[in-house]
């Protein structure tokens, strides 16, 4: 009783004497490279484990154990929210705290070099800020720090390769033989050096920003689909799905032999994602990797003399629940959202991806797609990682008003396409329609406008001038009219900035923007309709007629509606398009009401990916990446973001759900089955979720329809009926509140 009363008193004063404290950034005595990592550790006592919150930042990424557990896995986000600042974790309680003596132990991995997602500082560290009941624990020169070198960066096959430049992070390696047991409370950090506090300044870490995304979503170790031996003679474990894993391994060795670790995706023609290569101690033991990876499956090389006792993996991912849905009876239709709804999973962490192996960039260009996949699938957590995405894009917006992805990172090159893209109708308005979020777009606005006013420039005809940016990039492919391209992305820009402008209240620069518009549309059918060839067509281009802008001027209202049967015949004979571009080809068909067509295409264009047993769909049209595969050589992969705009096109046009008023408060039903005989989508929305079913029968549809409380539905008759029937209303528009109902569509 009375060593407890002791500790207590001094739990008091320690504390007590810590109110004033600051944390400091931290670092090891020994210099840290690119993927190598470090060790804190800190030994403190508290009266009460409840009531702590913790403010953690580290450059770049860090594991949080306390007395012996880890309670965080992989925490931190690339930086950065923009040029000069880093993100920061936020928890509002620490779990395995206790009364008496506690001990934190941090490890952190140190990207160190930009990438197309990562900006590193010249300072790999950790900060730490803990508040308790009587007083703080903070980083500082208290601390013990080391270099820890049981790990190492393993080199990539091809040093000169496009990963240099591209992905942030390293390859692991890890020598058991070297360990630190952070399991254990009680390990001996007594070699341990005491740790260098540096100023924010020498740091260049810059101010803190709370992380605005969820903690990753972990599971616990699971058990492999299938284990065999492959034709290279490693063990190759099937996952269920492409997913995001740790992989895991219990075995019994002599010490010393290198099991080396990877996925099926490792090898993406020139470039490489990530490898593990362990180095086994004596006796029996246990590891899993610390980083994630991708794939179908995981291929652990094993030399002889080592006894596999157990192989397992962790999943994780993106913290929001899969809740959106859409079934019909067309398989194909089926799968492909699947696919989409899988791809898209798998390119969301920090942040938005093309792909989770080659680079994991968040190119807007595929930001825009998933952005608008989100609305049809996730609970709204998942809207975060969109609203970050939105941050950042226009936080790193250069002082010229010039904006460029892929950020975070290095890259400064403006695409333009992309560009007007991601602030206009398709990226920051439709982000506003799915959630209301217009705090986020009052603050963009500005940055916004500028790079619209001051970085394009008008023609005294009304359209804007041919911007080549730092890539002149209009899609993948051949045969790409971007002059013509970027007049339609920028009339869309004028639609979206208009309605962001009402949205912030600047209503006169939004009339100024739909009087822009008003004058393109005239300028833009004067200048670019060629009548001889009957479609749209810059003065030089020459190649095959392009699709890409026949689509996206139906979809920016720059068509008249007695050229939309022309467009039709034009979208049946052309396919230029990419995955990405694709989509708005298939939109613009619904927007026309060529559902069947729509259909059609989307088999035609997708069959091959959707046939193929990948569980994600690819870049190209024909899968060009990986080893071993059907499809191989080049650099494609197999899962890339922008192939996923089905999903929005089956939810959006053939379910025929959408939002008429911000956050589905009023939402729009119109199922158009075309070829279908049955469909069935679930739509998430903060108020509950939209439930509909359509079923041909004889002559009629019958339409079931559950509204959640707070919103309201205007159901509208589906193309090839006349009249709409629920309970004694009729009509071609029925406006329904909260409830279930059964409605009829009568030809």
């Amino acid at each position: 009783m009375r060593n407890l009363w002791k500790l207590s008193v001094l739990a008091i004063i320690a504390l007590f004497c810590s109110c004033n404290k600051q944390a400091q950034i931290i670092t090891t005595v020994e210099n840290v490279a690119d993927g190598e990592w470090q060790c804190f550790r800190k030994e403190f006592c508290l009266m009460s484990g409840k009531g702590v919150s913790l403010k953690i930042a580290a450059d770049t990424k860090y594991w949080l154990f306390v007395n012996g557990e880890l309670v965080v896995r992989e925490g931190g986000l690339k930086r950065g929210p923009n040029p000069t600042d880093s993100y920061c974790d936020v928890f509002d309680n620490v779990p395995n705290l206790k009364f008496g003596r506690n001990t934190i132990a941090v490890l952190v991995q140190y990207y160190g070099r930009n990438s197309f997602s990562h900006r590193p500082s010249a300072q790999p560290g950790l900060w730490f800020e803990m508040d308790c009941v009587l007083g703080k624990v903070v980083s500082d020169n208290s601390w013990k720090a080391t270099r820890y070198d049981a790990f190492w960066a393993p080199e990539d096959e091809n040093p000169k390769g496009p990963r240099q430049y591209r992905l942030a992070g390293a390859n692991v390696g890890y020598d058991a033989r070297k360990a630190v047991e952070f399991a254990s409370a009680d390990f001996d950090d007594s070699a341990w050096s005491d740790a260098i506090e540096v100023s924010r300044e020498a740091a260049e870490w810059g101010d803190f920003v709370d992380r605005p995304i969820p903690q990753w979503r972990w599971s616990e170790l699971l058990d492999y689909q299938s284990q065999a031996i492959n034709s290279e003679g490693a063990i190759e474990c099937a996952l269920p799905y492409n997913a995001h894993v740790t992989p895991y391994i219990r075995l019994k060795a002599n010490g010393g032999e290198k099991i080396v670790i990877c996925t099926d995706d490792y090898w993406i023609g020139k470039a490489r994602s990530f490898k593990t290569e362990y180095i086994a101690t004596a006796g029996e033991q246990e590891f899993e990797t610390p980083i994630w990876t991708n794939g179908h499956s995981v291929l652990y090389y094993v030399p002889q003399g080592v006894e596999v006792l157990e192989l397992k993996y962790r999943e994780s991912g993106y913290d929001s629940d899969f809740v959106g849905s859409f079934e019909c009876d067309n398989e194909f239709c089926n799968k492909l959202w699947q696919k989409a709804a899988r791809t898209l999973y798998v390119t969301m962490r920090d942040n938005y991806m093309d792909c989770p192996d080659r680079e994991r960039a968040q190119w807007w260009g595929d930001a825009v797609v998933e952005l608008g996949e989100v609305g049809y699938l996730f609970d709204e957590r998942a809207h975060l990682l969109t609203r970050k995405a939105i941050l950042e894009l226009m936080n790193w917006q250069q002082p010229n008003g010039v904006i460029a992805s892929p950020v975070p990172g290095w890259y400064k090159s403006e695409l333009p396409c992309q560009m007007l893209a991601s602030v206009g109708y398709y990226g920051f308005q439709t982000y506003y329609m799915l959630t209301g979020d217009s705090q986020t777009i009052t603050e963009v606005y500005p940055r916004v406008r500028k790079y619209l006013f001051e970085v394009w420039e008008p023609q005294n005809s009304g359209l804007i001038k041919t911007r080549r940016g730092g890539w002149y990039w209009g899609d993948w492919g051949k045969n790409i009219d971007k002059p013509a391209l970027q007049q339609c992305w920028y009339a869309l820009a004028l639609k979206g900035f208009a309605q962001m402008a009402r949205t912030t209240g600047h209503r006169s620069n939004a009339m100024m923007a739909e009087q822009m518009y008003d004058k393109m549309f005239h300028s833009f059918n004067d200048s670019y309709w060629n009548e001889e060839l009957q479609h749209y067509k810059s003065a030089g281009y020459k190649d095959v007629p392009d699709d890409r802008v026949q689509a996206m001027a139906v979809l920016a209202g720059l068509v008249p509606q007695e050229r939309f049967e022309t467009m039709r015949q034009f979208f049946a004979t052309y396919y230029n398009a990419s995955p990405y571009m694709e989509k708005y080809v298939l939109e613009a068909l619904c927007v026309m009401g060529y559902y069947e067509d729509a259909l059609k295409r989307l088999e035609l264009r997708f069959g091959e990916m959707v046939a193929a047993p990948h569980t994600t769909l690819w870049e190209g049209w024909e899968y060009t990446g990986g080893r071993g595969m059907k499809y191989k050589s080049g650099n494609g992969t197999y899962n890339h973001a922008w192939s996923g705009g089905g999903l929005t096109i089956l939810s959006q046009y053939i379910a025929g759900i959408e939002p008429i008023t911000p956050k589905f408060e009023k939402f729009r039903v119109c199922p158009n089955l075309a070829t279908l005989n049955r469909v069935k989508s679930v739509v998430p929305t903060v108020f509950g979720n939209i439930e509909m079913s359509a079923v041909k029968g004889d002559d009629v549809l019958n339409i079931t329809l559950t509204i959640p409380q707070g919103a309201t539905a205007q159901v509208v008759v589906p193309q090839g009926y006349t009249t709409l029937t629920c309970g004694g209303n009729s009509g071609e528009v029925l406006t329904l509140t909260q409830g279930e109902y059964c409605i009829t569509a009568t030809k």
